[in-house]
């Protein structure tokens, strides 16, 4: 890159805030000495980049200042306190927002995506300009993907195109979605990219000829009724004319409408009037006849779009739209930048725009799993939409695909809840009837109804109103669900060769318990009871708790023989009882001073739980057995302690560092950041003597600046 080239741009481009970009430019160009990307070139090429492109973009003076700081973070040894000390507050809770969470431990790659798309979210609903970074970053890295290998270039072109793509179209910024879609393409797709890159070239003369002759006729209309405008004409960018390829099941030069001629007027009246204009001219295809300004798309889009068949044979689109809609086009939410207009904070027509983030945010709340959250926003958020009518003419647009019981979620919960039949087009039809664009769509409710089916989580199409229809069971039933997700848990275990309770490790307690706001076990058992966890989800992962745990430690599942008759190396005293395997168990990790009981399990010896455990209460009273802590032992035991602490840099260091000064070993550790980005918690495992040295370190950590609670 010509940073000169580029200085000068920015110069031109920001002349009253340039002095804080070259200031920022001059700091992270140090932050980033001796840094290389894969392809050889200085590290500050990227951040360079970023600006770049979000100067084209037209984004504010602190966008700019965090596009070009928004790696020193993560890469270099930059603070916080530093970048706040130098640009303020504002450029650091961007830079922040943008910076990835490469300091937590995940479980699985999975977690780790979901996570960074889940904080993406979460940022966009603090600061717009944040998803704006992080949508020109993933454009430079996507412009040099070709130095990656090719399963990474796999795996970014891929998520590119599913996640960051699609956000750009949900959001309305065309500026970024056609280069993103087109770019990921090319490595996902490369036979087919080239093959309509072949032709588009093959038929540049011919298409370029045909495009200015209608533009002229059309510009030349313009002038004859008096309207004032501007006449262009583009080719739809590749991924588009691949989808059309793909979904009509032809070939390239069978898709008529490659070309799309852009009509841009003043008023809303004039573009009516030149759609009836337009139709006088040239046949139109009656089909392909769409208003998306009276019905928007629900990024914002508005236009009128007509295909016509000229004299000569040739079809085109035509897209006639205001001024005004036209920057919403290009630049969707953007176009309207409410940090532009000094309303930081107030409630703007941006605010009700980007609404549907927060209930992106709501939704993933209640989601267990990882790919859930994906998976809402494949299906709620990214997939196209058919557009409905309530009786009273209200639209609504839900996701293709969509039944009649997703449109009852998407009016109320209650509505759902309530729902025993359906109108489409004023005849009674199934529930499960598929809706198609302009159905009309009557709900019938009764007060008497019992609820909403099991049978419906099947049926419904969003991620939304299936999300509803649990919390429906969850709220109702939640004894029955208690009961019946512990027997589908326990039978399924038993039938794998398990006790459930013996698989259930503390850290996938506190995995779930700290994600998704869980208290007990007993609030797993109803989460399987009323279908939000799978009976497999929940095994699977519990599992793979289980092998890992015992993988760092032995001792978190410490086995040890008993001796005859009443005392065992392991330091437990089982009353009238030997010769029995005997095991500490590892969902409440008792340990020395902690009141204790026995289990006897079927060929499996003896699990010793603390005696407020909530397995306890689960077990059958006639396995129970008394148990006593044999304390002429030496012998260390696992305790997990949970942190909860602020976010700032070198907090996992403090704790870390206070454990080591009591001389107390540290088996595992973990850090994760809370969903408001402010708090984290860090796991850990720690080898103790008993209770007396653990509650002195607990006092300890409590002490500590940043550390917001300790508890066992």
């Amino acid at each position: 890159m010509d940073y000169q080239a580029l200085k000068q741009k920015l110069h031109a481009a920001f002349p009253t805030g340039i002095d804080t970009i070259m200031k920022a430019f001059d700091f992270a160009e140090r932050a980033h000495a001796g840094q290389k990307r894969l392809s050889g070139e200085d590290y500050f090429i990227h951040p360079c980049a970023v600006a770049d492109i979000l100067t084209d973009f037209g984004a504010d003076v602190p966008t700019i200042v965090a596009a070009i700081l928004h790696d020193v973070l993560e890469d270099t040894k930059v603070t916080e306190e530093e970048i706040n000390r130098t640009f303020g507050p504002e450029i650091l809770e961007l830079v922040k927002g943008v910076t990835k969470l490469a300091q937590i431990v995940y479980i699985s790659q999975e977690d780790q995506r979901a996570e960074n798309i889940r904080k993406m979210f979460l940022a966009m609903t603090k600061d717009l300009r944040i998803i704006l970074i992080k949508l020109a970053d993933r454009l430079h890295n996507m412009r040099s993907l070709s130095f990656r290998p090719p399963e990474k270039q796999q795996q970014i072109a891929k998520e590119t195109l599913e996640i960051y793509a699609a956000l750009a179209g949900r959001l309305g910024i065309s500026y970024f979605k056609c280069e993103l879609e087109d770019t990921a393409m090319m490595y996902l797709y490369p036979k087919e990219y080239k093959e309509i890159t072949d032709y588009l070239r093959d038929t540049k003369v011919e298409r370029k000829n045909a495009v200015d002759n209608l533009c002229a006729v059309i510009s030349e209309k313009l002038k004859e009724i008096g309207i004032k405008g501007e006449v262009n004409g583009r080719v739809k960018h590749i991924f588009s004319i691949y989808k059309k390829i793909k979904n009509l099941g032809v070939n390239i030069d069978q898709i008529y409408d490659l070309i799309a001629v852009r009509i841009i007027v003043p008023t809303i009246d004039e573009c009516y009037t030149l759609l009836g204009t337009v139709h006088k001219m040239w046949k139109p295809i009656p089909d392909r006849i769409k208003d998306y300004i009276t019905m928007p798309k629900p990024n914002n889009y508005q236009s009128l779009h007509t295909t016509v068949v000229t004299e000569t044979g040739d079809t085109f689109e035509i897209q006639i739209r205001t001024y005004e809609m036209h920057k919403v086009a290009e630049y969707g939410v953007a176009a309207h930048y409410k940090y532009k207009e000094g309303t930081l904070g107030v409630e703007t027509d941006l605010d009700k725009k980007i609404s549907w983030i927060r209930e992106v945010i709501d939704n993933q709340k209640n989601m267990i799993e990882p790919l859930d959250f994906l998976n809402f926003l494949k299906i709620d958020i990214f997939k196209e939409d058919v557009f409905v009518f309530s009786p009273k003419g209200d639209v609504y647009n839900l996701p293709i695909g969509s039944t009649a019981i997703d449109f009852a979620y998407s009016i109320h919960s209650e509505v759902g809840n309530k729902c025993v039949g359906v109108k489409i087009n004023k005849k009674i039809m199934p529930l499960s009837t598929i809706l198609k664009t302009g159905d009309i769509v009557e709900i019938i409710t009764s007060g008497a109804s019992k609820g909403p089916s099991r049978d419906w989580l099947k049926i419904v199409k969003t991620s939304s109103a299936r999300q509803k229809i649990k919390q429906y069971f969850k709220k109702e039933m939640r004894e029955d669900n208690i009961a019946r997700g512990r027997d589908m848990l326990e039978r399924e275990a038993k039938r794998r060769g398990y006790n459930f309770a013996d698989i259930v490790t503390p850290a996938w307690l506190e995995y779930v318990f700290s994600k998704y706001s869980y208290n007990s076990i007993e609030d797993i058992y109803a989460a399987v009871g009323y279908g939000e966890f799978t009976i497999l989800a929940v095994l699977t992962r519990a599992m793979e708790f289980f092998k890992k745990t015992s993988e760092k430690s032995d001792e978190i599942l410490s086995t040890v023989a008993v001796s005859r008759p009443k005392r065992n190396a392991g330091g437990i005293l089982i009353r009238g009882f030997d010769d029995f395997g005997v095991k500490l168990s590892h969902c409440c990790n008792p340990v020395p001073g902690d009141a204790i009981i026995g289990y006897v399990s079927r060929g499996r010896g003896v699990s010793v739980h603390k005696t407020d455990c909530p397995n306890v209460k689960t077990m059958e009273p006639e396995r129970l057995i008394e148990a006593d802590w044999d304390y002429t032992e030496l012998q260390k035991y696992v305790a997990n302690v949970k942190v909860v602490v602020e976010n700032k840099t070198g907090i996992l260091a403090e704790v870390t560092t206070c454990i080591s000064n009591k001389r107390i070993p540290i088996v595992a550790a973990s850090l994760r950041l809370n969903h408001d980005n402010d708090t984290g918690i860090i796991q850990l495992s720690v080898e103790i003597k008993n209770t007396d040295e653990l509650n002195e370190l607990l006092n300890k950590l409590k002490s500590l600046s940043g550390v917001l609670e300790v508890s066992r």
